[in-house]
């Protein structure tokens, strides 16, 4: 089951915020520390998906990209197979927020997206990569690179 599944008010600003904390990390400590806090926070507050993902099973990792993604109200396709999850977002609803709130999206937005989806699989048989497309359209794979899927996930 899914550690995190919020069902209160949907806080938007927390884009527009952990925007600016990444862009302070990276102006005042460098783009390296900011990308280990990012990963830091992959292996840690998704401790449960990294855990799952270390096992094999990347139930978790499928039941939270789709939660958030429909909680938020955005525009997404999966799918998931035996040892690959692609995860193609096709308007991303950071991005639409932020730039309502007069942020312009940059280099270190979607650096967010790629070292915390690296971090959930640092030390797992899973790695993810990052294929943007154009300004909120982005491809996330995850694939296991190494040993068999422990079961077949159906979306």
């Amino acid at each position: 089951m899914l550690r995190y599944q919020e069902s209160n008010e949907l806080h938007r600003d927390f884009h527009g915020s952990t925007n600016l904390a990444i862009h302070y990390l990276a102006e005042n400590y460098g783009v390296e520390a900011a990308k280990g806090v990012l990963r830091k926070t992959g292996r840690e507050v998704y401790k449960s998906i990294h855990d799952k993902l270390a096992a094999g099973d990347d139930s978790e990792l499928v039941e939270h990209l789709s939660w958030f993604a429909n909680r938020e109200g955005a525009r997404y396709r999966m799918e998931v197979a035996p040892g690959e999850v692609v995860f193609e977002m096709l308007e991303c609803p950071a991005i639409h927020h932020m730039r309502r709130l007069g942020i312009a999206p940059d280099e270190l937005t979607c650096l967010q997206t790629s070292e915390i989806n690296a971090g959930m699989c640092e030390g797992t048989p899973w790695e993810s990569s990052l294929e943007i497309l154009g300004e909120g359209h982005c491809i996330q794979r995850f694939k296991k690179v190494r040993g068999q899927r422990s079961e077949k996930v159906k979306v």
